[in-house]
């Protein structure tokens, strides 16, 4: 490792987007452009974390993102305990206290945490002497969904200042969605937001984005048209008519995409309702930059991992 190799954070963990500083995001995606040439080596491994303990401490499951955590520990050399609360003694009424406390007895250095509540992972955090990285949260953020979206944007456009990114889709329910606007805006991107007003938070104006109601208009010129899922598990009454009409009116499809620009990329954070939000033949398509997304993913979370073990007694 070389230059980036010195870079660290100002904090002990990684909560959110939010608080970080354009050199601090630069620096995490500048890390990880090393790592996933690392990556795409025959032997992946590092030594950063030898002798470390992580704990993948998931309250809401999630393939995708444990397994990345995971790989990205055990490449830097960690012993990496995946946690499935769903099978735990939550269940039995643990308090999000008690599973913090009795975790911190077990000395891991760092704790990777999902939870379905927004602030959880932060009041988790005030109670245990490790690093926590917030793996999302409620519908508050989703920090290395953010890093790894910006990194894929960055090595296809060479920049991030100056695009105009369209985030369509359920933006109400989405952490996704928070912690892009605000990484993007830190980095000097224009952000829209396009949904049907039943999924667009109130005040959603106030984090800067110019909000539109139709896929037309918001794409208008658009450089990179990021979907979201759309969080069925998280809608308790009727957010839209008919999945059949959500895709009539919001789901990304060849005629969509042409109101953006001629060189716009598509990416979508996974997993994907095809057919919902997106159209196969755009999610498959050359302009996709889906499975690109995945890769990045695994080498960000190294680049967090690796940045926090700085922190560490010791280190």
């Amino acid at each position: 490792m070389h230059a980036a190799s010195a870079f660290t954070l100002s904090g002990r963990d990684l909560l959110g987007i939010e608080g970080l500083i354009a050199s601090e995001i630069t620096g995490l995606l500048d890390l990880a452009e090393e790592f996933v040439e690392l990556n795409r080596q025959i032997e992946k491994k590092r030594t950063t974390l030898r002798g470390r303990t992580q704990i993948n401490l998931f309250f809401e499951a999630s393939t995708r993102t444990q397994s990345s955590f995971e790989i990205a520990g055990k490449r830097l050399g960690a012993d990496v305990m995946n946690m499935s609360v769903g099978s735990s003694s939550v269940k039995k009424g643990e308090t999000l206290i008690d599973t913090a406390i009795t975790l911190n007895a077990m000395h891991p250095d760092i704790l990777v945490v999902r939870h379905h509540a927004s602030g959880a992972v932060a009041l988790l955090a005030r109670k245990v002497d490790c690093c926590v990285v917030n793996a999302g949260d409620g519908a508050h953020e989703h920090p290395t969904q953010a890093l790894l979206d910006a990194l894929t944007i960055r090595r296809n456009k060479g920049r991030i200042a100056g695009l105009t990114v369209a985030i369509c889709g359920d933006v109400l329910h989405s952490r996704v969605a928070r912690s892009n606007i605000i990484l993007l805006h830190t980095l000097g991107a224009k952000v829209r937001v396009v949904a049907p007003s039943t999924l667009l938070p109130a005040g959603i104006e106030s984090l800067g984005v110019e909000v539109f109601r139709t896929m037309e208009e918001g794409l208008k010129g658009a450089d990179i048209v990021m979907m979201l899922r759309l969080q069925r598990e998280r809608m308790a009454g009727s957010f839209i008519p008919s999945v059949k009409e959500y895709f009539h009116y919001f789901g990304l499809d060849e005629a969509k995409l042409r109101h953006a620009a001629p060189d716009a990329l598509v990416m979508h954070p996974g997993p994907m309702n095809r057919g919902v939000e997106i159209d196969s033949a755009v999610a498959d398509g050359p302009r996709s930059l889906i499975r690109e997304q995945v890769e990045m993913g695994v080498a960000v979370r190294m680049a967090v991992l690796d940045t926090l073990a700085r922190k560490l007694p010791n280190a």
